[in-house]
């Protein structure tokens, strides 16, 4: 029986865990009724979605086409998409999406998507795949290149404007790849956006201990309050600056995250990647202050009253004397923080900076990156 001959159409979702996963959920919430509407009233639409770890080793469209076929098979589903957070690339253009009207299987890359606005994205990227595969299955067409053309016409009507390119292999129908720079743009924010930098700290319990110890002290150390009154404005913005900047590079070297470039063609690879983790750990170490000068404020409001907060500094205190001790502070907590940070694993690290993708982002980067245009797709689109 054909999926024309169906009262219901099965689309799995596949996620890996965490983010992935995360976005599936919700997508399976809005898809029956937009698929409906945009793809085929004719049929229901169910969506399960199941997380598998092997989604996030995904290192191009060949790889996720028989995985997902085989996950396909196996629960009876009628199509499935696989959602990964791993970046892949051909070439010097970011892939969005590979697919396989053959198959009626297909894998999204959620960091391609960018950083904002991701789930609105990553729905509209499913709903056009699934309106050239199971469009083209609904409709009793003839199979081989014509086929293969009007499925191309189909999605390129739906994602217009895009040119098309010709690789030369039958696994992988569609491919969805964007512009050089301003989708490599994209894929770095969305990279980042992966790693979820400002929950860095929070999963560091010995950073999170020792900038708490160094905020309760600058709290009860009279001579802090008197330093702090004495630096004007432009010195605590270069204490900022510093204390920040000097986190990351103690982070970055202490367990060694920074990736030397490894073999011919690797050099857009280790550039990405080092990008990619030298701003997660800069948003992870600038949301870290922040919350720790919200924390500090509030707390020397408490605590300080504002009369011995004036005998101290010699003359009376107001709110810029204890935001001056707050900014303060925090610079000195910040600090201290990437101190303890230092004392944690290297796993420990890495797992905090990149979710689940732990140690093999590198080595899934650097499969996917140096593959040629080409090497994977029936049929390219370059948006």
């Amino acid at each position: 029986m054909g999926l024309s001959d169906r009262d219901e159409l099965v689309l799995g979702l596949l996620g890996a865990p965490g983010w992935p996963t995360e976005i599936a959920e919700a997508l399976a919430e809005d898809l029956p009724g937009l698929l409906a509407e945009r793809v085929s009233d004719a049929v229901s639409w169910r969506i399960p979605v199941r997380t598998d770890p092997a989604v996030a080793d995904m290192s191009h469209g060949v790889e996720a086409i028989d995985f997902a076929r085989a996950r396909l098979l196996r629960d009876g589903w009628d199509m499935a998409v696989c959602i990964t957070d791993a970046p892949l690339r051909i070439g010097t253009r970011p892939v969005v999406a590979d697919a396989s009207a053959t198959h009626g299987v297909a894998l999204i890359s959620l960091p391609a998507l960018g950083a904002v606005q991701t789930r609105r994205r990553a729905r509209d990227a499913v709903i056009r795949l699934v309106d050239g595969l199971a469009g083209e299955s609904l409709e009793l067409g003839e199979r081989g290149p014509r086929r293969r053309a009007r499925v191309s016409n189909r999605i390129a009507s739906l994602a217009a404007p895009i040119r098309a390119v010709e690789p030369p292999d039958d696994d992988v129908d569609l491919r969805f790849v964007a512009a050089v720079v301003r989708g490599n743009v994209r894929l770095l924010a969305g990279m980042v956006r992966a790693n979820r930098p400002w929950r860095l700290i929070v999963r560091l319990s010995r950073a999170l201990a020792a900038a708490t110890a160094a905020v309760v002290f600058a709290l009860v150390t009279s001579d802090l309050w008197v330093l702090a009154d004495a630096l004007n404005w432009l010195r605590l913005l270069v204490l900022t600056v510093l204390s920040v900047g000097a986190t990351v590079v103690w982070l970055i070297v202490s367990h060694r995250l920074w990736e030397a470039r490894q073999g011919r063609g690797s050099r857009q690879q280790t550039v990405l990647f080092n990008a990619a983790t030298t701003l997660t750990l800069l948003l992870g170490a600038a949301s870290l202050y922040a919350a720790l000068f919200a924390l500090t404020l509030a707390a020397a409001a408490v605590v300080i009253d504002a009369g011995v907060l004036g005998e101290a500094l010699g003359h009376d205190a107001g709110f810029g004397d204890y935001a001056a001790l707050a900014w303060m502070a925090s610079s000195l907590a910040t600090i201290a923080g990437g101190l303890g940070a230092g004392l944690e694993s290297d796993e420990t690290v890495r797992e905090a900076a990149y979710g689940y993708r732990v140690e093999r982002a590198s080595e899934r980067d650097s499969r996917s990156i140096e593959s040629p245009v080409g090497e994977s797709s029936r049929q390219g689109f370059v948006a």
